[in-house]
């Protein structure tokens, strides 16, 4: 088992589209990237190295949005030409075009038995379609402005849709109403989708935000501020424990979920990334940017076990080590220039202030090297005994939620013989009574 990260590497470089790669969605058995671009062709990549791409050429216009269907047996796209298409991913390359929407589609997305496909759009509906009869069945009208995307939830009873009104919104597919309005956005809403147990979605914004909210409460439960310009789309690893996302910074960010933090910030595009994928399994992702460039990166979060690295956790007596935050240049220098914004998250604050305060340590120890050897030394110390005191506090938190732990099972014990000790003398009472 891997009980520490191993650092993303990147894997691939796909060279073939000659505008920015606006999409991507691996095929549910990792053989296959797809990718659009606004070059108006679909590229369909193996990942078998000695197998060739296919370029698919049907569209009129760029390329806004590409999906594999769960079995793998069709591609829908969706395109500013206002059409969707369904291919078929192999060297024929046959499609179909769907039409209903009135102006630019930015969004498609099958539903997890593959039978229906839900779209976005700029005509500010978003439309539910039969792939099997490939006829259009409803629409679903409340956004006011650009629908930017559009989800369904792993059981398909929900839809989850976002746009430039700001808002994310929820759908009941069974009586085509929605249910549920967030609203916390400064800007534009750019992509949605559900985790993949289906009890919370993701949001991101032109705003430089991610948001993740649980849509059992309605309530925001995580909320990053990690780049420093619009977030254009964002994918969940399989497991739920980590988030990838593209930005108009130039960067993809990894987030670690379960911990509340970033840990990557990977630099590979030159200029902004448009769209990042997980493969179905977790083990690569992939991004895309308006340098024309694909990227696929190879990861090891799969491999860890949660359940025995928190346990493992819960009996250590020191704190981990500052924070596994790591720039990666795959093609430079690895030079560390840290610019991260705040972490804000609702749930374990001090835990989170405590993470940030460590980030920013990291920080100088990484810019301790450009100064004189005497300042550099003194820093040097004083950083050491910075480190060491928040590992101190780190400690005391953890020994403080111990003694609490403790407190409340003490104060339980009391509880119950209190009770047993008023049961027993209303008893010898009751007995005193009858006798």
């Amino acid at each position: 088992m891997a009980s520490v990260l191993e650092d993303p590497t990147l894997e691939r470089h796909f060279r073939g589209h000659k505008d920015a790669v606006t999409c991507a969605d691996f095929s549910p058995n990792n053989k296959q990237l797809a990718t659009g671009s606004n070059d108006k062709n679909l590229m369909i990549w193996n990942l078998n190295p000695k197998a060739r791409a296919f370029r698919f050429m049907g569209h009129n216009d760029l390329i806004t949005a590409v999906q594999f269907s769960p079995s793998g047996h069709l591609v829908a796209s969706s395109s500013r030409d206002k059409t969707v298409r369904l291919w078929t991913p192999n060297i024929k390359g046959e499609s179909v075009a769907f039409k209903a929407h009135t102006a630019t589609v930015r969004s498609v997305s099958f539903s997890s038995d593959g039978q229906r496909l839900v779209t976005a759009s700029d005509d500010k509906s978003l439309k539910v379609w039969s792939v099997h009869r490939q006829k259009f069945i409803y629409s679903l009208n409340q956004h006011t402005n650009w629908v930017r995307c559009a989800r369904f939830s792993p059981d398909g009873r929900l839809v989850a849709s976002c746009g430039d009104d700001r808002t994310v919104r929820l759908w009941d597919t069974s009586t085509r109403q929605c249910i549920n309005t967030f609203t916390d956005y400064g800007g534009p809403a750019t992509f949605v989708d559900f985790n993949s147990s289906g009890t919370c979605i993701a949001s991101s914004g032109a705003d430089n935000t991610l948001k993740l909210w649980d849509i059992r409460t309605n309530k925001l439960i995580q909320h990053y501020q990690v780049h420093s310009a619009g977030v254009n789309c964002f994918s969940f690893h399989p497991s739920g424990n980590y988030l990838i996302s593209g930005s108009n910074d130039s960067t993809v960010k990894i987030l670690d979920l379960l911990e509340g933090r970033l840990i990557y910030t990977l630099h590979g595009h030159k200029g902004p990334v448009l769209t990042v994928a997980f493969s179905r399994q977790g083990d690569f992702f992939a991004s895309g940017g308006a340098d024309s460039q694909v990227l696929m990166w190879k990861t090891n979060f799969d491999a860890l076990n949660y359940r025995e690295m928190l346990s493992q956790h819960s009996k250590r007596v020191s704190p981990d080590p500052p924070p596994h935050l790591m720039d990666i240049y795959p093609r430079s220098p690895h030079v560390h220039l840290s610019q991260n914004g705040p972490i804000e998250v609702s749930t374990q604050p001090h835990a989170v202030q405590l993470a940030s305060f460590r980030q920013q340590i990291t920080v100088i120890h990484k810019q301790l090297f450009d100064l004189p050897g005497a300042v550099r030394s003194t820093l040097e110390h004083i950083v050491h005994q910075l480190d060491v005191l928040t590992q101190t506090v780190a400690v005391l938190e953890e020994r403080l939620t111990l003694t609490e732990d403790k407190l409340k099972e003490c104060l339980e014990n009391q509880w119950l013989s209190t009770s047993l000790s008023q049961s027993i003398t209303a008893l010898a009472q009751g007995l005193k009574n009858k006798s």
